[in-house]
């Protein structure tokens, strides 16, 4: 008997079918398929629908196991009869462009997080919290065509609500509301992006997002310095493979296009055709440009030449090339802004990162409230695509945002800020395939000391054992059961990698002694009670 999942579009016919012996041949026992009759109002089903009948087998649940694509199939009557007219199944899945994380996988993303948070606070960085959503007229207008990705929630009588598209223009609206005018703050939090998801590049509708801003009116480049700094630190601390950071400015690239006979309003969509050529080849950024944006092509041409153009190793003779070309040197702003680069790749080279960044004209980042210098983290993958996830960080500076809030800061002056995003879900595809790879161990606990019992009837010795443990602030654990068999305390010792087990006997009691056990190395000592807090905590020393 078999039960059938109906498709959208389709009507059930019968519930209850048997299958065909071949339809069983190769599948075992799997009871769940997949039946398909079209519905038609006017006609109902004609009998040669019955007689086209197809059975379809499901993938194995291996294959299905992604987090986007997961359904159970569950009959809310119970049991296997027919269901009732106007009766529905539910489908448990998760909503697209989401996913469950599992104890492994929050181990790994706690990690990541502790990383990145340790980075942050070694540059004095303070961190705030905002609303998951904001006023719709918050987001509107700050994000150029990916506005369109915006979550927009359903109107409930109130306000006009959208969930939050990044934890930047949140951030501006903060300090403006807030009359702040220097902060440097970082932010942890979800966003939401009504995107295409792919879970092999680690793209999803909801994300985590690491942020790191300084707002405040300081001398040039200083911290847009900072910011890469940080980058760099970060990459370098996770671990996950060679890496690069693209640099540009957005006034070098409104200089190109303007010489390149750009018209002025067509800038920022033509901005977010050239932002796609990390991951889209010229010839296709080309026929956006002319096809759909009405661009010359010969305007197009020009571009070409200059979005192919990046620094190859000495970063001043590159700036030095860009100030001699006879299109760009017409441009004062365009002046301006290479000698804040070459300022830039400057303070690059003594904080001792040059080897990993370079100024690339290609690099364009189409978010609208960009005005300065702006910057990209690629990991280079080695032909793995779990490892050629593109872009897992960005960022750049902003200094008109805040007042675009408050006409106060627009009268009075800006409040610059620049700022660096890390995507932590492209960095998490890329560490959780590297484990995976490598078939390392991952603790899902951070239990360091597991009290047992080696007989029966010790279970309030073992409570008053973990209470002391508990005081003393080590983390600690011991089974559920009144009389555990010791076997399968230590065996749990090893599944969850605890490093040292604490056994209880009738004579430890009577001597006032603990038996110390290493798990790893499986060697014992006996521990006297008074000392026993001491003795735990230097070995836990001894073991980081």
């Amino acid at each position: 008997m078999n039960r059938v999942i109906l498709q959208k579009g389709f009507r059930v016919v019968s519930h209850i079918f048997s299958l065909p012996t071949p339809a069983l041949a190769h599948g075992g026992c799997s009871p769940l398929r997949t039946v398909s009759f079209p519905t038609n109002p006017a006609r109902g089903i004609s009998n040669t629908a019955f007689e086209r009948l197809n059975y379809q087998r499901l993938k194995p649940e291996k294959e299905l196991s992604d987090g986007l694509n997961t359904m159970l199939v569950i009959d809310k009557e119970g049991g296997d009869a027919p269901t009732a007219a106007g009766s529905q199944k539910m489908v448990l899945k998760n909503p697209k462009g989401t996913r469950d994380f599992d104890q492994k996988q929050m181990a790994i993303r706690e990690k990541v997080f502790r990383t990145i948070i340790d980075c942050f606070e070694m540059h004095g960085a303070e961190t705030i919290d905002t609303p998951v959503f904001e006023l719709k007229e918050t987001l509107t207008n700050k994000y150029g065509e990916d506005s369109k990705l915006i979550y927009d929630l359903a109107d409930q009588g109130g306000e006009i609500l959208s969930l939050r598209y990044d934890l930047t223009v949140p951030f501006a609206r903060y300090l403006a509301m807030n009359k702040i005018s220097n902060i440097k703050r970082y932010h942890i939090g979800k966003v939401y992006r009504r995107d295409q998801p792919s879970t092999a590049r680690g793209r999803f509708r909801e994300f985590f997002q690491c942020d790191f801003d300084i707002a405040g009116q300081y001398d040039c480049m200083l911290s847009d310095a900072e910011c890469l700094l940080i980058l760099v630190q970060i990459l370098q601390k996770l671990d996950i493979g060679k890496f690069s950071v693209k640099v540009n400015h957005r006034q070098v690239l409104d200089a190109m296009m303007e010489v390149c006979g750009v018209e002025k309003d067509k800038f920022r969509t033509i901005c977010s055709s050239i932002d796609k050529l990390d991951k889209t080849p010229w010839d296709e950024v080309r026929a956006e440009m002319v096809g759909q944006k009405g661009l010359d092509p010969a305007v197009a041409d020009r571009i070409q030449t200059y979005v192919v153009m990046k620094s190859q190793g000495d970063a001043n003779a590159f700036i030095d090339q860009l100030r001699n070309d006879p299109l760009l040197s017409k441009s004062p702003t365009g002046l301006e802004a290479l000698d804040q680069m070459r300022q830039l790749m400057s303070l690059c080279g003594c904080y001792g990162i040059s080897e990993f960044v370079s100024f690339d004209l290609s690099l364009a980042r189409g978010l609208d409230y960009y005005t300065g210098t702006i910057f990209e983290a690629t990991l280079q993958g080695e032909g793995n695509a779990a490892e050629s996830v593109g872009s897992i960080a960005g960022g750049g500076r902003y200094d008109d945002l805040v007042g675009s809030f408050d006409p106060k800061v627009s009268r009075s002056g800006k409040i610059p800020c620049v700022g660096v995003s890390v995507g932590i879900e492209r960095i998490f595809a890329v560490m959780e395939a590297k484990l995976l790879k490598e078939k390392e161990k991952v603790r899902t606990t951070k239990t360091q000391v597991y009290v047992a019992s080696a007989q029966k009837n010790l279970m309030e010795e073992r409570a008053k054992l973990c209470r002391d443990l508990y005081l003393a602030g080590i983390k600690t654990e011991q089974s559920f059961k009144m009389n555990p068999k010791m076997l399968d305390q230590l065996q749990y010792c090893e599944s969850y990698g605890i490093p040292f087990a604490l056994v209880l006997g009738e004579s430890e009691i009577q001597n006032k002694v603990v038996k110390l056990r290493d798990i790893t190395t499986r060697a014992e000592e006996l521990i006297p009670r008074d000392s026993l807090i001491e003795t735990i905590r230097r070995k836990l020393q001894e073991t980081q």
